[in-house]
This record gives C-alpha cells, structure tokens and sequence, in this order.
C-alpha cells in the first residue's frame, strides 16, 4: 500500500533544498507518495523574524548551511538573486519582492498537476545550486521541462489565479502549523511532523513501522 506524506517547503529555506534530493529519493525507493506544499516564507509571514531573533542567528545559519551541503555533497552557493529582496545589513525585508510570489504561486500550480516536489527539486537547484540569474533566460522553462512541466502555463496560471493560489498556499501554513510546527521543510506523517532535513531518517523509520516497503 502506498503510504502517504506532507512536505511543507519554501523556496527561500536553504534546509529546503538541502532535504529535496532525498525526498525524491525516498519516492524513488519506496512506495511512497509525497504531497508538496508550498508556503510562504518566513520573510513575508512574519517579516520581522530576522530583526527578532538572536544576533548571531543568521551567521550560524549560512555557516550551518554551507557546511551541511559540503558534508553531503551537494552544490550550493548564494542565491543570485535571492529570492526575497532584504538588507542583510539591517535584515529589514523590502517592500517590494519581484520573485517569491510568482515562483510559489507556481509552485503550487505544479502540486496542482502532481507535480509540485519534481518542480520544486529543479528549481531549487537553480537558486541555491549556483545558477546566476536564475530568472533569467530559459533556466526556469527548462527547470520546468525537467519536472515534466510546462513553464508558460504555470507563469500564467500563477498570475490570473493568484488569489485561488495564494488560498492554497495560506491553507497550507494553516496545515503546517496544525501538525504541530511553523517551519520548513518539515514532513508531516499521520500527524507528526518531523522538521529539518535532519529528521528524515528518523521519519523513514517512523513510516517502515507504518509498512513503509521498498518498491
């Protein structure tokens, strides 16, 4: 039987992309079905998150976050550009953000088609993997051809169905928070979450004694 699970992911969650690959490996390898949900990220739901938290919280991230990608041998670099536009001086978010609306709004038409972890995989890879001016050029068409997604159909359904989209995506946050936590990317399993990509071995064991069988 095949199990099911929630991913609750955002484009802007460097852990996010850290934990992607073995998420789509994890459907690979066994029967399992993961349901992509994208959320907004922290930046817009709660945009004095970073000017709140401790002052050493940022630096310990991008050193976390490199370190885990190198101990996992994962290609990584800054976003250029990154996907919420912010003062990393003062940590103050912008008013205007030109690409993290569209890129989830997006990315919630994938999920629509089935489609949401493969499109979240490739895109991921082009913002945090490297790629300068990911926005740029076909890197987001071909990223979509890849995830077996058509990317002028998701750019147009993201602009004429924002408000249905962004329904979606609140109600994803509301599940998220619901199952017991706030951030990603956290995997949600008969109603337990399991947060970061550090728990999802731990996750995996939880399913197998669910009947979790490889393929």
């Amino acid at each position: 039987m095949t199990l099911q699970a929630d991913v609750y992911w955002s484009f802007r969650s460097p852990y996010s992309y850290l934990a992607t690959r073995r998420y789509v490996a994890l459907t690979e390898e066994y029967d399992l079905h993961i349901n992509q949900r994208f959320v907004y990220p922290l930046a817009i739901r709660e945009p004095d998150f970073f000017e709140k938290n401790h002052p050493n919280w940022l630096g310990y991230t991008f050193r976390d976050m490199f370190r885990v990608a190198q101990y996992m041998g994962i290609p990584m670099a800054p976003p250029n550009p990154d996907p919420i536009v912010q003062d990393m001086a003062t940590r103050k978010i912008a008013e205007d953000q030109p690409y993290i609306f569209e890129l989830t709004r997006m990315g919630q038409a994938a999920s629509r088609r089935g489609k949401g972890l493969e499109f979240a995989n490739q895109v991921s890879q082009l913002i945090w993997g490297g790629t300068a001016n990911w926005h740029e050029g076909d890197h987001l068409a071909s990223a979509a051809v890849r995830a077996g997604l058509n990317l002028k159909e998701l750019r147009a359904e993201a602009k004429a169905q924002a408000e249905e989209l962004d329904a979606e995506i609140a109600d994803n946050q509301k599940a998220l928070e619901a199952g017991g936590h706030w951030g990603v990317p956290t995997l949600i399993f008969e109603d337990e979450p399991f947060f970061g990509q550090d728990r999802i071995d731990i996750a995996v064991w939880r399913m197998q004694q669910k009947g979790l069988a490889k393929r």
